[in-house]
This record gives structure tokens, C-alpha cells and sequence, in this order.
């Protein structure tokens, strides 16, 4: 299984390349199918026998990256059987834009690892290491944030809060305010600033607010890997979303779900390549001499994060590799 591991450094670093062509042009969706196209080659170029279990949508929504697509080349020797979570661009407004914070996105496990979470929002809260155990989801805002200002042996207006700038967050960032900690405001990316809570000097510290479930998912299994601790709940839309969830096996959509609950697999593997610069990982450069990107891949077993920096040569005879 964690054979793979450079295998899906190297999916999402394609993936990548092939996005911040697109960086600023104002199409998100061509930015969106640029990345998806080239994240679907790499992935049919790995020796595993791999299922989607979070993708692009359902088969109809999305030709490719579709939820059940098999991916992989199984008649390579004997490949491994696995779940694959992709976020094939996060943030790809951002990347239209040349906003800060496109990444692309790649989790896997074994089978059953990876929550099969419906296509709606998710409360959560994000925090790091420290402050693991520590927060409640139905616990009032400043009494979260007290708490993870004394876990990080600080005060409260030490603290910076990442929430997505949503109408629906309005309370929430009055609390914040009211409280005293500091707000970032982000227009896309809560995956991506939840991994960044996780990682100390990113000068993040939180994530509160409601987010995608799919994007819950793969923060999970980020975390796994980081010892960061989310904890989820699906908003219910409607009665017909009510029933899409119990047929897809959720029987308490109340559920609050743990880090361990949303990503339960034994063996996980992340990896994520930056598009546009953020707080975590450089965007894409591109030189005379190739491509320059910055990822980082990790494992639960064993506990592994590399961060990585990658040229990717042009097939010239008079290419140069520089030290920076």
C-alpha cells in the first residue's frame, strides 16, 4: 500500500502542472477539467486496482473522476486494491483567478478506509495536535476557542481563526470577533486550511464553519497522518437529501464524526501538490528548464510527511538544474 505513496506525490503534481496552465485565465471550469483530465492519465498509469469512492459527483455529473470509477492498470503484476478520495482542484475559482490556495488533492486506503460522504456541507472544526480532545462541536464558539488558547499556551487574541466568507457564517464570525481571536477570511480552500491548522508556523490555528463533506473527508485523512483532529456533522438540506444519506448506509445524519470516524483506515496515504501559492505550499513556477512544484505527501504507517520540491525537467538538451 505505502509503495504508493510517490506514485500519488506524482498524480497530483500532474494534476497541478496541468491546472496552473490555466492559473488566471477566468475559466474555472476549464481549470477544473485541465486538472481532472490530467489527474484521471496519471492515475490509470498506477499499478492498483482503485475505486472512487469521493470524486467529481455521480456518473452522469462527471465523465471522469465519477464516484465508482475504477482507476489504476490491474493487469500490472499484483496490484493492490484500493479507495481513492480525490479533490482534483481545490479552489478552482482561485485558480481561475490567480488567487492564493489552489491545491490539487489525492487520498487513498484500504477498502472501507474513507468515509462515503454524500455531496453536501459539513459543520466542522479543524484544530492541530495540541489542541486535540480539546474542542466540542455544539460547545459555544468562545468556549472552543479558550480552550485551544490554553491547549497552545496562548491567549484567545493570539489565536487565528480560518472560515470560509459565507452569508451562512455570519454568527459565527461575530462570535469569533466577539471572543476576541482574529478571522481569516478565505473565498475557497478550507481543505487546505485545515491541513495548514495541523502544521505548525502556518500561523493557523483553527478552521470553524461549514464546508464540503467530501472536503471533510479528505481533511480527515490528512489529519490521520498529521495527529490533527477534525470533527464533522452533514447539514441535512431536505427531506430527498435526508433519504440519499440513508440509502448510502447513514443512518444517524445527527452523527458528530471524529477524525477517526471520517477516515477509519488502517493504511492512508495524502498527497497534495500547491497550484497557487498559499499558506501551506508554493504554486507551480514555470521556467525555461520545466516546472517547479511543491507538495507534500503522507502516511500513517509508517508515520511519514514529506514535503517536496520537485523540478520537472524539459526534454532539451540544454536544460539546467539550479540550486535555489
Amino acid at each position: 500500500m505505502f509503495d504508493l505513496s510517490l506514485e500519488m506525490l506524482r498524480v497530483v503534481e500532474e494534476a497541478a502542472i496541468a491546472a496552473a496552465r490555466t492559473m488566471g485565465m477566468g475559466d474555472p471550469n476549464n481549470s477544473d477539467q485541465a486538472a481532472v483530465e490530467a489527474m484521471r492519465r496519471s492515475l490509470d498509469t498506477v499499478a492498483m486496482q482503485g475505486t472512487v469512492v469521493i470524486g467529481e459527483g455521480e456518473r452522469d455529473e462527471a465523465p471522469m473522476l465519477y464516484i465508482g470509477e475504477k482507476v489504476g492498470s490491474p493487469h500490472d503484476g499484483s496490484p493492490v486494491t484500493v479507495d481513492i478520495a480525490v479533490d482534483p482542484l481545490e479552489g478552482t475559482n482561485l485558480c481561475s483567478t490567480g488567487g492564493a490556495g489552489a491545491i490539487t488533492v489525492l487520498a487513498a486506503s484500504e477498502q472501507g478506509g474513507l468515509l462515503h460522504a454524500p455531496d453536501c456541507y459539513m459543520e466542522k472544526i479543524v484544530v492541530g495536535p495540541a489542541a486535540k480532545g480539546a474542542v466540542d462541536l455544539d460547545a459555544p464558539v468562545k468556549q472552543n476557542l479558550k480552550a485551544i488558547a490554553r491547549r497552545l499556551q496562548r491567549g484567545v487574541d493570539d489565536l487565528v481563526v480560518v472560515v470560509l466568507d459565507r452569508p451562512r457564517h455570519q454568527k459565527l464570525i461575530a462570535d469569533i470577533r466577539e471572543a476576541g481571536a482574529r478571522i481569516r477570511l478565505i473565498s475557497d480552500g478550507d481543505l487546505s486550511a485545515g491541513i495548514a491548522a495541523a502544521v505548525a508556523g502556518t500561523g493557523v490555528h483553527a478552521v470553524m464553519g461549514s464546508g464540503g463533506a467530501p472536503e471533510g473527508v479528505l481533511t480527515a485523512a490528512a489529519l490521520r497522518c498529521l495527529n490533527g483532529e477534525i470533527l464533522g456533522r452533514l447539514v441535512v438540506k431536505d427531506d430527498a437529501q435526508k433519504e440519499r444519506m440513508h440509502a448510502m448506509g447513514i443512518k444517524d445524519v445527527n452523527r458528530i464524526y471524529n477524525t477517526r470516524e471520517l477516515a477509519p483506515g488502517s493504511r492512508l496515504v495524502f498527497s497534495a501538490c500547491g497550484v497557487t501559492d498559499g499558506n501551506l505550499l508554493q504554486g507551480v513556477r514555470f521556467t525555461g528548464d520545466g516546472a517547479h512544484t511543491q507538495s507534500i505527501v503522507m502516511t500513517s504507517i509508517p508515520a511519514r510527511v514529506r514535503f517536496v520540491d520537485t523540478i520537472h525537467l524539459e526534454n532539451k538538451p540544454d536544460v539546467k538544474v539550479r540550486f535555489r
